[in-house]
């Protein structure tokens, strides 16, 4: 008798059962179940590091000798995008920048001299003359290991930030292309993956006066970072 009618079987009537999904069918549909699960979570992680990446924070690879040796090619960076947005950059920040010359490019250097500041330079010294030391003060700068005797006289607009490389040897900087508008400033590095460190290179936070040596900030910074470790 043909299975569209019902099987008589020792005295009982069957009918086919069809009421359970083949093996073929549960997997599809367990497959369909995962590729669905996907793309939750890979449309919920783009909803998460978009963000995170364009403004809050950003990877940076040092590429170059012109930071040596507070940062050498190949450290990897993690940049904060956020805090300038809140306060200004300081004298003895690490910045990360858009090159003003060529915005697609992004350099690393030292916050030397600030807004609306003179930044004199004889033989390699670095003197700065503000309103508040219109004789101007000396910086001190053990971070400096190779020394280039230049002589110059800068003088910074209201926007304007003077950088250079602790690398003076070897660096391409204000000296060369002129200073830095705010608006080109990306952010500062606050984590060195390896040798892991936080806030590298960054000695602002010492740098309570002119009194404050870049030598005493650099002692306080050091000591601060072996306590950490």
């Amino acid at each position: 008798m043909s299975n569209h009618f019902k099987e008589y079987n020792h005295g009982k009537f069957m009918t086919p059962d069809n009421s359970q999904p083949t093996t073929d069918n549960q997997q599809q549909k367990q497959n369909s179940n995962f590729w669905k699960e996907l793309g939750k979570l890979v449309l919920l992680a783009l909803i998460i590091v978009i963000p995170f990446r364009l403004y809050i924070a950003q990877p940076f690879i040092v590429d170059g000798e012109s930071m040596d040796p507070t940062f050498k090619t190949g450290h990897y960076l993690i940049v904060d995008e956020l805090s300038y947005r809140f306060k200004t950059p300081e004298r003895g920040s690490v910045v990360v920048f858009k090159y003003p010359v060529d915005p697609k490019k992004q350099f690393i250097k030292r916050i030397i001299g600030l807004p609306g500041e003179t930044v004199k330079i004889d033989d390699g010294q670095v003197t700065i003359i503000n309103d508040t030391n219109p004789e101007g003060f000396k910086l001190t700068e053990s971070y400096v290991k190779f020394p280039k005797p230049d002589s110059a006289t800068y003088i910074l607009e209201d926007d304007e930030y003077f950088v250079m490389g602790d690398n003076r040897l070897r660096s391409s900087d204000s000296r060369v292309w002129g200073p830095v508008p705010k608006a080109n400033i990306v952010g500062r590095p606050i984590i060195r993956i390896l040798p892991l460190s936080l806030f590298p290179g960054d000695i602002s936070h010492f740098l309570t006066s002119p009194s404050t040596s870049f030598d005493e900030a650099q002692d306080k910074s050091l000591g601060a970072s072996n306590q950490t470790e």
